[in-house]
């Protein structure tokens, strides 16, 4: 794989690609380290050192920004708002005639719906950048820090709206920096800024890990903890890989003296169909209550009851709350994503049929039994990866940024592959072997 990937920077493109990629992910660091103007940063600096090892409701998306959110910087926010907003229009294509119109149109109406999402992400950034300061500035961003209610000195309107500018501004440059890396880099631009993020927090974490483990001055600890990452990598390769595969016979037609058609395929349907999508979104649902109850003042019963029992990863209505949230969340999304209907008459249209199934309605549910099928191991799995930190939690007493958690690993797996795929690919039209021989 090393001299696939020495061949490659041989390649002239190919070798611009990769360094102007690399250019803009050095770029994108150097933002996540940029305080914003109004903010105390050695105040922040020594809450974070007391923080390092709870980092409560924030540490997701502390994640995904690469550690830039409890530093408060330029690019505090990250692409979390990109991420939300195109969720958001992908479930809405479903709910609104209009948008579903447009992702027919191909092209031009998928244009038009990634501008919707760069409209929705400014206005995402803007609330939750004046969520962020109003957090930062009451003290509950480092709750238990004596100096959390000094991060931001001067309180007044002017600063507060400065902030929140440079916040929404850095969000725009994070999403143009990403959209420069799909267009004239490798890969999905927003994907590899989300995999440098989360690649960011490893060593940090890992060291933490060494520090704190008492076997063998933490190298045990340590050793242990790299194994069962390499372990779940493997686990994680695997069934991102596995796939059932339907067979497609298309019928052969006579237009004139040629004959169109008779051609075998096959429609893919991957165990994991959802991707990583209901770990985020049972996590930001399970989120909700307890930073409710953050910022709702009183001893009510109801926030007694979410202090004790939604906070803590370890709690056993939490663990089983967050494996049914990512099972549900999971068929949610696959029902949302993939029609069969649509690709049952896509299917009947071009004259193709599954082998053994007449077309039209039958294919629809047959193809539906299958995903319901294949999508059961797909949630399980799901929900067991994203399981791996709250059993860090007991095991080793790690915190719950636990490094190879499950939404971690399955993004920094899943990008690294499409990657990949993506360099192999514009190898193998150079008449290249590829990286698997």
């Amino acid at each position: 794989m090393l001299t696939a990937f020495a061949r490659a920077f041989r390649t002239p493109d190919l070798r611009k690609k990769l360094l102007f990629t690399l250019g803009i992910i050095v770029v994108y660091r150097v933002g996540t380290h940029i305080p914003i103007p109004g903010v105390d940063y050695k105040n922040v600096q020594f809450c974070l050192d007391q923080a390092s090892q709870n980092q409560g409701l924030f540490g997701l998306v502390n994640m995904f920004s690469g550690g830039a959110l409890l530093q408060i910087t330029i690019f505090a926010l990250g692409i979390m708002p990109y991420i939300t907003a195109s969720i958001i229009l992908q479930l809405l294509t479903v709910v609104i005639p209009r948008l579903e119109a447009l992702k027919k149109e191909g092209q031009s109406g998928t244009a038009k719906i990634t501008q919707y999402t760069r409209y929705l992400t400014v206005a995402l950034a803007i609330l939750q950048g004046t969520g962020l300061v109003a957090t930062a500035r009451s003290g509950a961003l480092f709750s238990g820090c004596q100096l959390a209610g000094q991060i931001v000195p001067d309180q007044s309107i002017f600063v507060t709206i400065t902030m929140v500018i440079t916040m929404t501004a850095g969000t725009a440059v994070v999403m143009w920096l990403g959209e420069l890396i799909t267009d004239r880099g490798i890969g999905n631009g927003m994907s590899i800024l989300m995999f440098i993020s989360i690649a960011a927090t490893f060593p940090s974490a890992l060291w933490a890990i060494k520090e704190q483990g008492s076997l063998a001055d933490g190298w045990i600890e340590f050793g242990t903890v790299i194994l069962v990452g390499l372990v779940m990598v493997a686990l994680v390769v695997f069934v991102e890989q596995a796939q059932r595969r339907i067979p497609v016979q298309y019928a052969k037609r006579m237009i004139g003296r040629r004959s169109y058609g008779g051609t075998s395929t096959y429609i893919p349907l991957k165990v994991n169909q959802a991707g990583v999508i209901p770990v985020i979104f049972a996590s930001s649902l399970l989120y909700i209550p307890a930073l409710i109850a953050q910022f709702t003042g009183g001893d009510a019963g109801w926030k007694t009851w979410i202090e004790q029992n939604l906070t803590k990863g370890d709690h056993p209505i939490y663990i089983t709350l967050y494996f049914l949230l990512i099972v549900f969340f999971a068929f949610f999304y696959v029902a949302i994503s993939f029609n069969p209907e649509e690709v049952a008459d896509n299917m009947k249209k071009y004259g193709g049929f599954i082998p053994g199934i007449r077309a039209g309605r039958p294919t629809a549910e047959y193809l539906s039994y299958v995903l319901n099928r294949i999508t059961w191991p797909g949630s399980l799995y799901l929900g067991l990866i994203a399981l791996v930190p709250t059993m860090a939690l007991v095991g080793f007493g790690a915190s719950q940024n636990f490094p190879f958690g499950g939404t971690s690993i399955l993004i920094i797996v899943g990008v690294g592959l499409e990657t990949v795929k993506q360099i192999e690919s514009q190898l193998q039209q150079r008449n290249y072997e590829g990286f698997l021989r």
